[in-house]
């Protein structure tokens, strides 16, 4: 009896099971065409989580650069320093979850 990953959610099962414990996933009827379905869905819905994070990323790195630029905030001030925090957590952010993200739809190619 072996381990194998559910191919709905990814959880461990025994691979001698006839459905999935934690996504009661048929297992007995799953052919081709519906694993490559449950791939497609599963690509979509990581590659719209990434796009979820990167836009959240975007709006730290707008939000800490804005506010230091129209607020006027003294250099060295807690102000300051939390914006330049934000813009450049936000900047790094944007920049690793993009790259996740193309490495993600290159894998599934």
């Amino acid at each position: 009896m072996a381990v194998i990953n559910c191919p709905s959610c990814k959880k461990k099962i025994s691979d001698k099971a006839k459905t999935c414990n934690h996504c009661n996933l048929d297992l007995s009827e799953l052919d081709a065409d519906k694993l490559a379905s449950l791939n497609r869905v599963n690509l979509i819905n990581t590659t719209q989580r990434l796009m979820n994070y990167s836009f959240i990323a975007m709006l730290l790195f707008c939000g800490g650069f804005l506010f230091m630029f129209w607020e006027g905030v003294e250099p060295g001030s807690w102000q300051h320093n939390l914006a330049m925090g934000s813009t450049i957590i936000g900047f790094v952010m944007y920049i690793v979850i993009r790259a996740m993200l193309l490495f993600t739809k290159r894998k599934a190619k």
